[in-house]
């Protein structure tokens, strides 16, 4: 039988129900090919010389054929309308339903609907992302607002957690994101997260800096003023009394 990398790696998947490293592959396709050129176990009792057993399969295989030969697997699989694709997760390849389906495969299982995040804990999970780690502090200077809820929420949901303390007064600890979160969002590394110049770590580092260092406005962030005119202010007795002396002036100056 000729090596097909291919029909391997989707019988392998096929087969557990667990993600399939590229490691496992290799180590595979080195144990197959040691058995495959292994001296008949009567000969060699007997001392006898044999020739090595003919094979195709390669002592080796690189990673790097291993994720051309799943790519193309995904390619097939797309033409195919087939209900399934080959993902990388962190953990490695594994089988999956394409999510047209998921809600049969949730009901089978008699699982909960997935979750979902609000505007205000994906904005804050996005920055983690992007900025991490990162302690709570900065996530408020950046978004202008409390990010308690947020914080809360993505611990809750495992797709964060404390990464560590920052080297700063008091400590804070600081956030990151976790394989769940990976997982959440069908890739196998923070590399493969979309480019973004707008949280550029070099842009928020400043941002950062210039929000520390002066003290930002209702006006800057587009809300409206919490200014409260004079007369609706509720003003100590002294002032009380200085403000009817100066009614009185002006209407005696009226008078006149």
């Amino acid at each position: 039988m000729s090596f097909d990398l291919k029909k391997i790696l989707k019988t392998l998947l096929l087969s557990t129900s667990e993600p399939l490293s590229s490691r496992d592959v290799q180590d595979l396709v080195k144990r197959y090919h040691e058995e495959s050129v292994e001296l008949p176990e009567e000969l060699a009792e007997e001392g006898q010389e044999a020739e090595s057993v003919e094979t195709e399969v390669p002592s080796s295989i690189t990673a790097t054929q291993i994720r051309e030969a799943a790519e193309s697997l995904n390619q097939e699989l797309e033409l195919a309308e087939e209900v399934y694709r080959i993902l990388e997760t962190p953990g490695g390849y594994q089988v999956a339903t394409v999510p047209a389906f998921a809600d049969w495969v949730r009901l089978l299982r008699k699982e909960p609907k997935p979750m979902k995040l609000s505007q205000s804990v994906m904005e804050t999970l996005a920055l983690i992302a992007y900025r991490q780690p990162v302690t709570r502090a900065e996530m408020e200077a950046i978004r202008g607002v409390s990010v308690d809820h947020a914080i809360t929420k993505l611990v809750e949901h495992e797709l964060i957690h404390v990464t560590g303390r920052a080297e700063l007064p008091g400590r804070p600890m600081q956030y990151g994101t976790t394989t769940s979160f990976l997982e959440f969002c069908g890739i196998a590394s923070l590399e493969e997260l979309p480019a973004s110049d707008v949280l550029s770590p070099q842009q928020i580092k400043q941002w950062i800096t210039d929000a520390t260092q002066q003290e930002i406005s209702d006006e800057d962030v587009g809300l409206p003023s919490d200014e409260v005119p004079a007369e609706q202010l509720d003003l100590p007795e002294e002032a009380e009394e200085v403000a009817a002396e100066e009614e009185l002036v002006a209407v005696a100056a009226e008078e006149e």
